[in-house]
């Protein structure tokens, strides 16, 4: 982070604490009842999502653009809660509070670059829904397997550079009083408020950010599927519409399972009580990766046809 510690040529020194102390749910009696029920949430989510990875791997007749998405966004929510739920485990059951200010960093991009893949996901989704409805005949032309990976790819690299300056940004900030961070994991938000020396920039991080990824993709996401709409009331008889929007209910209800809470926490991030944030950030963190694979992937025809048959058959 040596580039993110000098400022006009010149070395400046920032007073960085040995470590962070996680404050956590307080005065919320038999708290640890919740952590045990965030442990069982992570078990289905990492079985859930390695069988989703799995059935696509070795089902020939799943490797299509749309199943590229599709294992990303598993991957992405089992790379995620894994990031995130072992570690909230060891502070909270196992009394680890105090977290080296590396590894909190660390822990603080992982968990981020994760939240925000998730969204993104959603939006390469989308997009594969509205080609396949919209422009059933050139499918096959718009979204190609060279497509989806070029796309995925951007979409790593972009939120890998946004979160890498998100954090580069807080390594220049200094922290002389209270190093206790009133969340369940290394939070930005609440990190940088702690901060004693002009913490501006990660203020601008903080409000840009949710508008680039979690509004914007939102905003694409309900537009595709308005044009969806649009598209099918002209075109399309009732039967075949509600057939082609019956492909959606998935993914719709994914989008606001993650969506909502998510938003609502970050939009009004003071108002909320400290309890009730964390909560429901937490849920929204976990919930998400372990309802993937149950609502959106499971439920499709295509999984539940390569789970019948023999995944080494040869594709149609």
């Amino acid at each position: 982070m040596e580039l993110f510690n000098s400022a006009l040529g010149k070395n400046i020194t920032f007073v960085h604490p040995a470590f962070f102390i996680i404050g956590g749910l307080t005065g919320i009696p038999n708290i640890t009842l919740y952590y045990v029920f965030l442990f069982f949430v992570y078990i289905v989510s990492v079985v859930g999502n390695t069988v989703v990875m799995a059935v696509i791997y070795l089902d020939h007749n799943l490797r299509t653009p749309k199943y590229i998405a599709v294992f990303n966004l598993a991957f992405v929510d089992l790379f995620g809660n894994t990031a995130l739920v072992p570690k909230v485990l060891d502070i909270f059951l196992f009394g680890h509070y105090y977290i080296p200010y590396n590894d909190c960093l660390t822990f603080l991009f992982f968990c981020y670059t994760c939240l925000s893949l998730q969204s993104f996901n959603l939006v390469a989704l989308s997009y594969d829904r509205m080609v396949a409805i919209i422009f059933p005949l050139h499918y096959q032309v718009k979204v190609t397997h060279r497509f989806m990976f070029s796309l995925i790819a951007s979409l790593w690299v972009f939120t890998i550079i946004a979160v890498l300056i998100s954090v580069g940004l807080l390594t220049r900030l200094s922290f002389c009083k209270s190093v206790v961070i009133n969340s369940y994991f290394c939070d930005h938000g609440q990190i940088y408020r702690l901060a004693c020396n002009d913490h501006f920039p990660s203020y601008v991080i903080a409000c840009l950010y949710p508008v680039i990824i979690f509004w914007l993709p939102l905003a694409f996401i309900l537009l595709s599927y308005l044009y969806i709409g649009y598209t099918l009331v002209k075109v399309a008889t009732l039967q075949e519409g509600l057939k082609a929007l019956k492909t959606c209910i998935g993914h719709l209800s994914l989008v606001a399972i993650y969506f909502i809470p998510l938003l609502t926490t970050f939009t009004l991030m003071e108002k909320i009580q400290p309890n009730a944030r964390i909560i429901n950030l937490s849920l929204t963190s976990v919930f998400p990766p372990m309802l993937n694979p149950i609502i959106y992937v499971l439920q499709t025809q295509e999984i539940k046809e390569s789970l019948k048959r023999d995944p080494k058959a040869p594709p149609k």
